[in-house]
């Protein structure tokens, strides 16, 4: 599995490698305990050390290597982690999806449900990598919308993690599991009815219910392609 290009059109040569490095780690194909040397990830990539340098550290600050004097040693993307950013993304979108709903939210819903539309059309044409950017955007929007810096901000450490597994998962999900992709869909319309109704506890059941089954979902994965 390769990281999108389309994905990377802006980034600088360190956050493409932190990319194409995350990926291999959160995929399991950097395995945890693994060493990284400068040297030798610049010789894979034809470049100097320095946006190595860039590359290390913003991994290290998502937590998913440790850097020390011999190396970085990956620390990968454990499930204790998974279940962690789960409760941070729930605890983010319930806030901005209830604020949200305080105001005239006509305009948004129908942007969310063009999103879901995006969904489907990649689900139709069996498009992992697409979904999984379309499934993201979905849930940014809410974060984006809400306007909240501080929220932001919390958005933006975790984002790059959450894009990558959510890949990740999403492939898997299309190999082990195509035929609950449709639920997946119906499950972000059901949160868009929710955010129209205005109604808080409606909204906090449909969201709590799309990331219980999300939970459910990474764990048959997981042991379905562990054993």
């Amino acid at each position: 599995m390769n990281y999108p290009a389309s994905w990377l059109q802006s980034a600088s040569l360190g956050e493409k490698m932190a990319s194409d490095i995350r990926l291999q780690i959160i995929a399991g194909t950097i395995k945890p305990g693994t060493i990284l040397s400068e040297n030798q990830i610049a010789l894979e990539f034809g470049t100097s050390r320095s946006p190595v340098r860039e590359a290390l550290k913003k991994l290290s600050n998502e937590g998913l290597i440790e850097l020390k004097r011999m190396g970085a040693v990956v620390l990968g993307l454990k499930q204790k982690d998974i279940e962690e950013l789960r409760d941070v993304r729930f605890l983010i979108e319930n806030f901005a999806v209830k604020r949200l709903s305080m105001r005239d939210s006509e305009e948004l819903v129908k942007k969310l449900n063009y999103i879901i539309d995006k969904m489907e059309m990649a689900a139709k044409h069996k498009d992992a990598v697409d979904f999984a950017y379309q499934d993201l955007t979905f849930h940014e929007t809410f974060i984006v919308e809400v306007d909240h810096n501080r929220i932001g901000h919390m958005w933006q450490g975790i984002r790059d993690v959450v894009l990558t597994a959510l890949l990740v998962a999403t492939e898997k999900r299309f190999t082990y599991y195509s035929e609950e992709i449709g639920h997946l869909i119906n499950r972000h319309r059901f949160i868009v009815e929710a955010l129209a109704s205005k109604n808080r506890e409606h909204i906090e059941k449909a969201i709590r219910a799309h990331y219980e089954d999300t939970r459910k979902t990474v764990s048959k994965i997981s042991d379905e392609t562990t054993e």
